[in-house]
């Protein structure tokens, strides 16, 4: 398997090397092994029906496996601005792995377009993904209609947990919540048995669980055999079908926020995202089954080059330094635009995009997610 992806990255990278000036060359960095695969095989799956062309030119994509790990996504950046000359790099759909491009990225002069919600106030990386400040918006306005009072707090110790961490607690605090109680544990743990205690003993009404893919069912199974009764909360991150698969009966009733791209078709139809977020959602399936919302941020690039592209091509032509330069610039006045995951307007001081409109909460009802009300 291993094998097989390296010769068909040789492959497109030979056809990378062999293309015109005016090709326009991205550099796509996935955790397609690891603790990441369940959001980055999802991610490649949508990059297979990525346009082949956009405003006239021809897109070669440049997939490569950053295998879930920071050092081998920072590899995969340089050899993408050294090598490959990319106009544009996407990823890593792993916070930790996506935090150490953006420094490469940034040094190149090259945009990044990250699959997950990396922080840094670099001009040069954009967030595919909803800021963690809007999805805690949308889960304190649920906790506050659920009459919430005290929370637990369960959360990676990475980027990711952290960065969830200082989203949440000033929201919590001005909307008269508590924090009572916050536990941490790695990515690669097996079990969070002493963690669940701690939190299971404070016994708060609700414990809000950050943790990604088919890593964020493990720490709420773990509380639910400590015995926790209360509601559980999980991030974006949680919202694939892992959650369910994993967690079986242990994730039933477990609110989740997320962006409105898997749920197109519950979407009220005054909801801006609904029409394209139903398109994404049908063709995905069609293909290779139901998808998850890291699909969709696959989907959402594919939306913003279309249409920032031809307002770069006014300045340069792909392949050249005045070009990425001309793409960043085109994000930031592009304007209003609609992805699957929302609507966004990326600005000069604003890489995050989207509004506080933009969360979607989520309820699993019978091993399926379902919009709430």
């Amino acid at each position: 398997m291993k094998l097989a992806r390296t010769l068909i990255a040789a492959a497109v990278t030979l056809a990378a090397a062999g293309a015109a000036l005016a090709d326009i060359n991205v550099g796509v960095s996935l955790s397609l092994t690891g603790p990441g695969s369940g959001l980055g095989l999802p991610m490649q799956n949508q990059f297979k029906l990525f346009p082949k062309e956009i405003a006239g030119e021809k897109v070669n994509l440049i997939i490569l496996d950053d295998a879930s790990d920071p050092g081998k996504g920072v590899s995969n950046a340089r050899r993408f601005v050294t090598e490959d000359k990319v106009d544009l790099i996407i990823g890593s759909c792993l916070t930790p792995v996506a935090g150490a491009m953006t420094p490469v990225a940034t040094e190149a002069k090259t945009v990044q377009l990250s699959a997950s919600p990396v922080g840094g106030d670099s001009p040069w990386l954009f967030r595919l993904p909803q800021g963690n400040d809007v999805m805690a918006h949308a889960m304190v306005e649920h906790m506050k209609k659920q009459n919430v009072k005290t929370i637990g707090f369960l959360g990676y110790t990475d980027a990711y947990g952290e960065l969830w961490l200082k989203a949440l607690t000033p929201l919590l605090e001005k909307n008269g919540m508590k924090l009572v109680a916050t536990e941490r544990f790695a990515r690669t743990d097996t079990s969070v048995t002493p963690q669940a205690l701690k939190l299971t003993s404070a016994n708060p009404d609700a414990i809000v669980v950050v943790a990604s893919g088919s890593g964020a069912a493990m720490p709420q199974m773990g509380l639910v055999e400590r015995g926790y009764k209360g509601k559980v909360y999980q991030t974006h991150a949680a919202a694939t079908g892992d959650l369910m698969r994993i967690g079986g009966k242990a994730v039933e009733g477990t609110f989740v926020t997320s962006g409105p791209a898997v749920v197109g078709q519950q979407l009220p139809d005054s909801h801006p995202s609904k029409k394209v977020a139903i398109d994404f959602y049908t063709n995905y399936e069609k293909q290779f089954g139901p998808p998850n919302q890291f699909a969709g941020h696959s989907y959402d690039a594919a939306i913003a080059l279309q249409k920032a592209v031809p307002i770069a091509k006014q300045k340069a032509k792909p392949g050249t330094p005045e070009f990425r330069a001309a793409l960043r610039d085109a994000f930031e006045t592009m304007g209003r635009t609609v992805f699957a995951h929302g609507v966004m307007n990326w600005t000069k001081d604003d890489h995050w995009g989207y509004t506080n409109e933009t969360g979607v909460m989520l309820k699993v009802v019978d091993g399926k997610f379902v919009v709430e009300k």
